[in-house]
C-alpha cells in the first residue's frame, strides 16, 4: 500500500473532503504544487485553481477553489478555501458571467483604484478566468 496523509478540504458553508490521499497538486500562489506524504510544515496561499485529488496512482478527484489557504504538514494538508466547488459542478454560464463581471471590475479600478486595489481585481479576474477553463474542461 501506497504512504497517504490525510487530506481536508473546507470551505466557508461546508467541509468537502476529508480521507487519506496519496497526493494532491494544489495552486499554490507562486505556481502548482504537488503534496506528499512527508512534506515539510508549511502554510501556502492559493490562487484560483483546480486541486487533483491522487488515489491509487489515479486522480479521482477535481476541486475548483477561488483562492485560500493551505496547512501543510508532514501527515495532513488543510485546504481553507475561500470557495470551492467539484469541477463536474462548475456552470459554464457561471464561470462566463463571473469573467465578465470581473473585467468589469478591473477595468474600473484600473484607472481610480490603489495599487492593492488593482491587484486585487486583477487577482479576481485570474481566478475567474481560470474557474472558466475548469468549466469548459469538465
Amino acid at each position: 500500500m501506497s504512504a497517504t496523509f490525510d487530506l481536508e478540504l473546507v470551505s466557508p458553508e461546508k467541509l468537502l473532503l476529508s480521507r487519506p490521499v496519496e497526493m494532491a497538486i494544489i495552486p499554490a500562489a507562486e505556481g502548482e504544487m504537488g503534496v506528499l506524504p512527508g512534506m515539510a510544515p508549511m502554510i501556502v496561499a492559493l490562487k484560483g485553481g483546480v486541486i487533483r485529488v491522487q488515489e491509487k496512482g489515479t486522480i479521482t478527484e477535481r476541486l475548483f477553489v477561488l483562492g485560500g489557504f493551505a496547512e501543510i504538514t508532514p501527515g495532513r494538508v488543510t485546504v481553507l478555501a475561500d470557495e470551492a466547488t467539484p469541477v463536474g459542478a462548475l456552470s459554464r454560464a457561471a464561470a462566463t458571467a463571473r469573467v465578465k463581471e470581473a473585467e468589469a471590475a478591473y477595468a474600473a479600478a484600473a484607472t481610480s483604484a490603489t495599487a492593492e486595489e488593482r491587484e486585487a481585481a486583477m487577482d479576481r479576474l485570474l481566478a475567474a478566468r481560470e474557474m472558466a477553463l475548469a468549466a469548459e474542461a469538465a
